[in-house]
């Protein structure tokens, strides 16, 4: 064995034993959800800025949501929420997604790789089984015709991930309920299937695309708040609820990382069709599984939900937490096909949600 391959097993038996999950399900909700419609209701705020729903009580004290989650409500034991994440580049949706999932934006023609892509590259498939997936297929229209962020980018093809379509003969035909029969949740039943199998990263796609489509991109326009009442929150309430609910019933709980975020979050104010417009200065997300501990609120937004005023975070140390997870330091550096190297990400793991490595 040569010297290189020494390294690289000694590498890998490092990881092992520093890994705290054995897989990751990664919800995209295309279009970014509303902060203050969610996860990070204001309450006292004007009703200008509060909008048109109420906050209620949680099963833990101290913690309120929205009332358009109240599966949620009753089981925020099973996850942390980041109240914090935010960014400074284009309030356009191509580049948060970007952001979300690779950590960068792209630059200099430059496509930077999906995480699922990175742990692909560093990991390898295990169990005869792809490890990186997209249910139930990529991104289509968000607006803008470039690069969303979900494919391997300068890595190489090779490191692509598989959709769902071409692996779906190895997922049981079986009912979805009690996620829904919806999409969305056909596609959380297959992430929860493909994560048990084996596969080590899987991405879904709440909504494909933001054309004549409901869904988060709440302007108003397309999609009202009603819409958001009425279809998109209880959607993805009933559906995450059932997907946590059903990986702690089969102990999958504890090696899998659930985190669920979009792009960025909307305006603190509701405009003038009655929606909120893009806004990445604050947004929240939902952790769950593995290392992360459940009733807790990582970071705050000001009164208004604005801005952060405490522990902002990034979307690359969000994707750092999760490499961290699964026994990837940061700063591990890839090299793509054409001799470019670059890191897993720049900044540190999120340290109160549960382990941090360097």
């Amino acid at each position: 064995m040569s010297t290189a391959e020494q390294a690289a097993l000694c590498a890998e038996d490092q990881r092992a034993a520093n890994r705290d999950i054995d897989g990751c399900i990664f919800i995209v909700l295309t279009g970014g959800p509303s902060q203050l419609d969610t996860f990070d209701p204001k309450p006292a705020a004007p009703t200008q800025i509060r909008g048109p729903f109420q906050a209620i009580a949680t099963n833990t004290p101290g913690i309120q949501l929205s009332e358009t989650l109240p599966r949620l409500a009753q089981r925020t034991h099973q996850f942390a929420l980041l109240r914090s994440l935010h960014h400074t580049a284009a309030p356009i949706h191509e580049a948060g997604l970007q952001l979300l999932q690779t950590g960068r934006c792209a630059r200099g023609g430059i496509m930077f790789p999906a995480l699922g892509s990175m742990i692909d590259a560093l990991l390898g498939p295990r169990e005869g089984v792809p490890s990186y997936c997209v249910v139930p297929q990529l991104l289509g229209n968000t607006g803008i015709r470039t690069y969303q962020g979900q494919t391997a980018g300068i890595l190489g093809t090779a490191h692509d991930p598989v959709t769902v379509g071409g692996y779906e003969t190895a997922l049981q035909k079986t009912s979805s309920q009690p996620y829904g029969t919806t999409p969305f949740a056909r596609a959380c039943f297959q992430a929860r299937q493909l994560i048990e199998a084996g596969v080590r990263f899987v991405t879904v796609n709440m909504f494909l695309d933001l054309d004549q489509h409901k869904s988060w991109d709440c302007h108003g326009t397309i999609t009202t708040m009603s819409d958001l009442r009425d279809t998109v929150c209880p959607d993805f309430d009933k559906t995450v609820s059932a997907l946590l609910d059903d990986l702690e019933a089969t102990g999958l709980l504890k090696r899998t990382l659930v985190v669920a975020s979009g792009e960025f979050g909307r305006t603190p104010w509701i405009n003038s069709h009655g929606g909120r417009d893009h806004w990445p200065g604050v947004w929240s997300a939902l952790m769950a599984g593995g290392p992360v501990s459940g009733g807790r609120v990582i970071g705050a937004s000001d009164a208004r939900g604005t801005a952060p005023i405490d522990s902002p975070v990034t979307p690359d140390a969000l994707l750092s937490t999760i490499a961290a997870a699964f026994g990837i330091p940061h700063a591990t550096t890839l090299t793509a096909p054409d001799d470019t190297e670059f890191s897993i990400a720049t900044s540190r793991p999120i340290s109160e949600l549960g382990k941090a490595r360097v």
